[in-house]
């Protein structure tokens, strides 16, 4: 049995995501890598970003690489786990693009 995640525990996990994203952004080297990773154009993040999986992907994505994820967490002045903890409250979501 699956135990429910509380919702403050979702929203904090999802605005972890939100900043890794603004994090990725901000850089044109990370955002390509993660754009051609993802296979998604710079002009759909923001519909990709509303669906409900993508933000989970984005914790994937930045946990996947170590040194991606040491300097997020530098950046956000937070611990590395903490990406952890925040991919694993937003449960067993994966996310992938629609194919065009």
């Amino acid at each position: 049995m699956v135990k429910p995640r509380p919702a403050g525990q979702r929203k904090n996990a999802e605005a972890l995501a939100i900043q890794a994203l603004t994090f990725i952004a901000a850089d044109a080297e990370r955002l390509g890598r993660f754009l051609a990773i993802t296979g998604i154009g710079p002009d759909q993040i923001r519909t990709a970003a509303a669906e409900p999986n993508f933000l989970a992907g984005v914790l994937d994505h930045i946990a996947g690489d170590e040194k991606l994820l040491m300097a997020f967490a530098n950046e956000a002045g937070i611990d590395p786990v903490n990406v952890a903890r925040a991919r694993e409250a937003l449960g067993d979501a994966t996310w992938e693009r629609d194919a065009p």
